[in-house]
């Protein structure tokens, strides 16, 4: 591996953290990737030997499971993952034409990285928040009820450096390393910033009651 011996150090000690969680040493794979990833940008050649060490797996197992899951990436990725659903629903409310639109205004196709480093671009199958479509989603924070503009203005945003708030979550979108170290299971202090269901979320149970409906007893 060519982790110089600071970065060695840390990642060892983050992977102790990591495993100690689980009675079965090979479970904390999943978040070890993140780790890595954290802080090479992606799920690089030595973060890979370096979970296959600490878990005491070979190099085929880890990467089996490393390309398994899209999360992970095994390439550099963009300071910013922008994913736009293009799924059934946002499809219909305009996802399509976002999709279109944002491809050609910043060069690149899905899975691929503009030329300046700082997105990645990637076509959904679905955000799981259909009630806010057409939804586009950068680093996995949701932007709600997008159009071609807006979605163009949030990267124009990011890329220009300014600091660049979602519709629901926290206060500002993390960058893509940052955000791997959270799924890796470390708190950023930010837990408190999410706002909580909103109104579209909750019309359906809002309904119910106006109109006395109950679940069935089981």
């Amino acid at each position: 591996m060519t982790y110089d011996e600071t970065t060695l150090a840390q990642l060892a000690e983050d992977a102790a953290a990591i495993i100690a969680r689980y009675p079965v040493k090979r479970s904390a794979l999943l978040p070890m990737l993140h780790l890595v990833q954290s802080v090479d940008g992606y799920v690089s050649p030595d973060g890979i030997e370096f979970c296959a060490e600490q878990l005491d797996l070979t190099a085929a197992e880890v990467s089996a499971v490393a390309t398994f899951y899209t999360q992970y990436k095994r390439r550099p990725n963009g300071e910013y993952q922008v994913g736009v659903c293009t799924n059934t629903l946002c499809a219909v409310m305009g996802g399509d034409r976002i999709w279109d639109e944002l491809s050609e205004h910043v060069g690149v196709g899905h899975d691929e990285t503009t030329e300046d480093g700082q997105i990645t671009l990637e076509r959904l199958e679905c955000n799981a928040a259909c009630d806010y479509a057409p939804v586009m989603m950068v680093n996995w924070e949701f932007f709600d009820n997008q159009t071609p503009e807006s979605a163009k203005q949030v990267v124009d945003d990011l890329r220009s450096g300014k600091d660049v708030a979602p519709t629901r979550g926290p206060a500002k979108v993390c960058s893509f390393t940052q955000v791997s170290r959270v799924l890796a299971g470390f708190e950023d202090g930010r837990a408190d910033e999410d706002q909580g269901a909103g109104a579209p979320t909750l019309a359906g149970l809002e309904a119910a009651k106006e109109q006395g409906w109950k679940g069935a007893a089981k």
